[in-house]
């Protein structure tokens, strides 16, 4: 009955606040849908890119995938565990690799947005004893969670469950953590700019909702993915292009309202559940883990149920709706620009006081703040492209011919999309402090501006790589040999440089303008509330009845305020521009047209350079093609010696040793349970162990040969050899070349794959039939 009446009270007060922002959402719909119409009557008048932009940038590609050890939580056992990373960003997790490439059903769908992503268990047992106040665990007590490895990786979420990972080096640590880190950037950048009606009538809800109970500033769980889980290819393979789809639509609202939800609930729950959690510390704190999780996820089904029917609603009464504002488009106008100029008339006199005395001063110290590491990433952008494309160059002088040149290609296409060689860009905004200003300014954190910049970074990366490309495409059919090919590159590069610096400068005076009406609009619509919004309702009579969908007297206010400060930041911008300031361009400066039919090349058909030049009579099997030459981070190399995952999981196994299931008798062995078990089992490999063990993983694996022939048709990311010296690309290693040598081939161990028996290629066996645990698929929204 007490839980009965939990769940009653819980689901009451979600439908009391979700009312209120479905009231809120229904009137700022028709707002954005005036605006759109209005938008796309009017155009605009922004500077054009001078960069083409890739329209789908990773269809059917897999960013990682790699064995890790997993948590679990149910029967408090680490597993191994295969985790693949798609193109949507989602974290997929199998049983084992066999798994995976038997097309099985994946144990756990991760949607990261929200996580923090915690490399020490210190940072972690820190905000879990946070979340839950008057609950740490006395001095000597186990703590809530105990990692086998010096390595860990824990997915930290203030309302959802928690994952827990680790790994074996420190190599590897850093390797998914820029993996997981990308993952949480994508996924909270959730909001699309294509949905020019929805999406900023939800962010406009969200906003109003939030300054009605006196919330003003920036919300870091404004986040989420509106993208559905994909985790494998479908039956018709790569060339087909489907995605089989898993998880639920709508995403990013449901996601987003029920962080709006929890925030509200969520003092309350701890205040009538804390005190009656029984148990040691460390249970309390896992307890209350599993309700939080709990009430999260039942607060996502009511919502998501709630938004969806009222998002029915709106797009049922659009098309009246539309028709209405373009018919009466001029008279609509006409009544906003009377309501505002009498709006401006009561606020602008307090609005430009307040400016002048709380705004105006600080504006040039955020600009500087912001200013610094932004364009350190933009520079750093920069030298990674012409690094990348340099080394190509003179790998191709040194190698030669059009098929090294193909093989650089494929791996320079998706240089915006690897996480590692990228995050010297990112981490340059990890610079970014301001100080006393976020206190004066209400700013709760500063990483919304640092992921929103770094996903411009990645932007305008793939824009530069995909222009080169393009350009370089063009030019292949008139070139006379390795010289000119050489050439053209560089000359190529060169006006690809020039247009990364005008574009950059561009994206960079935008992110800025906006950052700071980010910042100081909130602040001053606090500062002006107590004298100004009580007094809003009496301009209310100014609207006809009939445009009373399309104008708001809230959102008039606002752009009133607005109008107050954009002038002193416009004028900042501009000046940072006129002093050169960090490279960027003045406004007077405008490229037009440079390159008239570039962008008419952007329109064609993708390029596929192995495809297209790999000279190959028959195609390769699209099982094959998904698992290898789809992957954009290769697999980690790691000479240090250390234990395999899947070795140390076979030396590890004793005889008789309980399991919680049957394990699949094609598959690898499972994980170490224990902690004390993987710490032995990295004694044991410092002591020679490794090798025995696996010999008997190989003996387990029989679908790998003992001498596996190489494969000729996977590229390698690990060594690149030189007919003389040259400068190799980023994260390669040069190996002992001679006139004529052929470039090495990485085997099964380097690449983490199955290699076929010499004389052909095999499918890895179908199962027939298949024994799924308890666990089941837990699907993270």
């Amino acid at each position: 009955p007490c839980l009965t009446r939990l769940c009653s009270c819980l689901a009451e007060k979600t439908g009391k606040v979700l009312g209120e922002f479905c009231r809120c959402y229904k009137e700022q719909y028709g707002v954005a849908l005036f605006n759109s119409v209005r938008y796309e009557i009017e155009g605009n008048g922004g500077p054009q890119a001078q960069l083409l932009h890739r329209k789908v940038p990773l269809e059917d590609h897999v960013i990682y995938s790699g064995n890790l050890f997993q948590y679990i939580e149910e029967n408090k056992k680490w597993r191994n565990r295969f985790c693949v990373v798609p193109h949507n960003y989602g974290l997929v997790l199998y049983e084992n690799k066999l798994a995976y490439e038997r097309d099985l059903s994946p144990r756990v769908l991760v949607n990261s947005a929200g996580y923090k992503i915690l490399t020490s268990v210190d940072q972690y047992l820190e905000l879990v004893n946070n979340s839950l106040p008057g609950v740490t665990p006395k001095s000597g007590q186990s703590p809530i969670l105990k990692c086998p490895t010096d390595f860990p990786l824990i997915l930290w979420h203030p309302y959802a469950r928690h994952y827990y990972f680790c790994v074996m080096t420190g190599k590897e640590q850093e390797k998914w953590r820029a993996v997981f880190q990308d993952c949480v950037r994508h996924c909270n950048n959730g909001i699309s700019e294509d949905s020019k009606v929805e999406a900023p009538a939800f962010t406009d809800a969200v906003r109003m909702y939030r300054q009605s109970k006196e919330q003003y500033g920036t919300w870091d769980m404004l986040c989420g993915n509106e993208t559905q889980v994909r985790t494998r290819p479908s039956q018709a393979g790569v060339g087909g292009g489907g995605w089989a789809e898993q998880g639920p639509q709508s995403l990013l609202p449901s996601q987003v309202l029920s962080n709006l939800v929890m925030e509200e609930l969520l003092p309350e729950l701890r205040t009538t559940i804390g005190p009656r959690l029984k148990g040691k510390a460390q249970e309390r704190q896992r307890t209350w883990i599993q309700i939080s999780d709990a009430v999260y996820r039942m607060v996502y089904e009511q919502t998501k149920a709630q938004y969806d029917a009222v998002t029915a609603k709106c797009e049922q009464e659009r098309p009246q709706m539309e028709s209405t504002i373009r018919t009466d488009m001029d008279q609509i106008i006409t009544s906003k620009e009377h309501l505002a100029s009498k709006i401006r008339a009561f606020v602008l006199p307090k609005a430009e006081i307040c400016v002048r005395n709380h705004v105006q001063p600080y504006i040039s110290s955020i600009l500087e703040a912001l200013m610094t590491p932004t364009s350190q990433g933009f520079a750093e952008v920069r030298e990674v492209f012409f690094k990348e494309v340099t080394d190509m160059n003179m790998n191709i002088v040194n190698e030669g011919g059009l098929e090294k040149l193909v093989e650089y290609m494929e791996k320079l296409s998706h240089l915006a999309f690897h996480p590692v060689k990228m995050q010297s860009c990112y981490e340059k905004m990890d610079q970014l402090k301001l100080e006393g200003l976020q206190q004066r300014f209400d700013v709760s954190s500063t990483s919304v501006f640092k992921q929103r910049a770094q996903i411009h970074m990645r932007q305008q990366m793939d824009d530069a790589v995909y222009t080169f490309e393009t350009l370089l495409h063009q030019e292949l059919g008139k070139l006379q040999g390795k010289d000119d090919l050489c050439k053209s590159i560089q000359r190529i590069l060169e006006r690809v440089l020039k247009k990364y610096d005008y574009d950059s400068s561009t994206v960079r005076k935008k992110f800025f303008r906006e950052a700071l009406l980010q910042i100081t609009i909130p602040f001053l619509l606090k500062k002006l509330a107590p004298t100004c919004k009580g007094e809003l309702a009496k301009f209310q009579e100014l609207i006809f009845e009939d445009f009373a969908s399309f104008i708001l007297v809230e959102n008039t206010y606002e752009e009133v305020v607005l109008q107050s400060v954009m002038k002193d930041i416009m004028q900042a911008v501009k000046e940072a521009a006129v002093q050169r300031k960090h490279n960027l361009y003045r406004d007077s400066m405008v490229m037009h047209n440079s390159d008239p039919n570039l962008h008419l090349l952007g329109e064609g058909i993708p390029i596929d350079w192995g495809e297209e030049y790999s000279g190959q009579p028959e195609a390769e099997p699209d099982t094959d093609k998904r698992r290898r030459a789809k992957q954009v981070v290769s697999v980690i190399q790691d000479d240090e010696g250390v234990l395999p995952y899947e070795v140390g999981a076979e030396a590890l196994l004793q005889p008789g040793s309980p399991e919680p299931r049957d394990p699949d008798p094609g598959a690898p062995p499972s994980s170490p349970d224990g902690v004390e078990e993987i710490q032995e089992a990295l004694a044991k490999e410092s002591l020679g162990d490794g090798v025995e063990a696996e010999e008997r993983l190989m003996n387990v694996q029989h679908a790998a040969p003992a001498s596996p022939k190489p494969r000729a048709d996977v590229p390698s990311e690990a060594k690149v050899p030189h007919d003389t010296p040259a400068s190799p690309a980023p994260g390669a290693e040069t190996s002992s070349p001679s006139a004529g040598t052929a470039c090495h081939q990485p085997s099964d161990k380097e690449t983490g794959e199955e290699v076929a028996p010499p004389g052909g290629e095999c499918s890895p066996p179908q199962p027939t039939s298949t024994t799924e645990s308890g666990e089941g698929v837990q699907t993270e929204f």
